[in-house]
């Protein structure tokens, strides 16, 4: 049994080592991380009294802003690559 007979793991036909592109999900949730430590960080240094609940409040909009325009430019280049051009 060769590598290419074996059976892929649900991955859309995606070969061990083929490239796959970023997730839109998982970029936003690590600037979310990225966000909460440098506010942590500056907040700890005292250079500015931050509100939680403002924090909070930010973080999930601008999340949800980034979700859905991630989500809506991910589909729109999937529409046009897999685009037969007939009408």
């Amino acid at each position: 049994m060769s590598t290419h007979d074996a059976p892929t793991s649900g991955l859309d036909g995606l070969e061990p080592g083929d490239d796959s592109p970023a997730r839109v999900g998982t970029i936003v949730w690590g600037l979310i991380v990225v966000a909460l430590a440098a506010l942590i960080i500056i907040s700890q240094l005292g250079l500015v009294v931050l509100n939680g609940t403002y924090v909070a409040i930010g973080l999930m909009i601008g999340a949800g802003a980034a979700l859905v325009i991630g989500g809506l430019l991910s589909a729109r280049g999937r529409d046009k690559a897999t685009s037969t051009g007939k009408s």
